[in-house]
């Protein structure tokens, strides 16, 4: 059962990476700064999680939660940015496509920003869940 966590994460993390993927490549979205930054956290995870099933490493999470929660931390921020609780003024985004720039929204509110957090976000109970199940064995 210990397994499925980090399939899951594995399969948020590819989800994530082709999404983004999709976005820019085919949809020939430009991403934002934070954008960039987020691919930064996120596209690792697709190597690091599957190397670690493969060899049976049972302390990934240590490797995984720096990235996933600081991820979070940017999805946030990036979030918080793009619905104006964060005025622009603060955007790290001076030059190249502005973070805010609302480039996808479905259903009014669903946006790549609150796509990444809730990805980021999986990813972290996930592994909160995998190493809490991982020290009680």
């Amino acid at each position: 059962m210990q397994k499925y966590y980090l399939y899951v994460s594995w399969f948020v993390a590819l989800a994530a990476m082709f999404g983004s993927l999709y976005f820019s490549e085919i949809l020939k979205l430009p991403p934002c700064v934070l954008c960039w930054y987020q691919r930064i956290l996120m596209y690792p995870l697709t190597l690091i999680i599957p190397i670690a099933i493969l060899s049976d490493d049972k302390k990934v999470y240590r490797y995984v939660l720096p990235m996933s929660i600081l991820g979070m931390v940017v999805a946030f921020y990036h979030y918080l940015l793009y619905i104006k609780i964060i005025p622009d003024t603060l955007a790290p985004c001076s030059t190249g496509v502005s973070c805010t720039t609302r480039l996808v929204e479905w259903f009014g509110f669903i946006n790549i920003p609150l796509l990444s957090f809730i990805a980021f976000t999986l990813i972290t109970l996930l592994m909160v869940i995998y190493s809490n199940n991982k020290n009680n064995e």
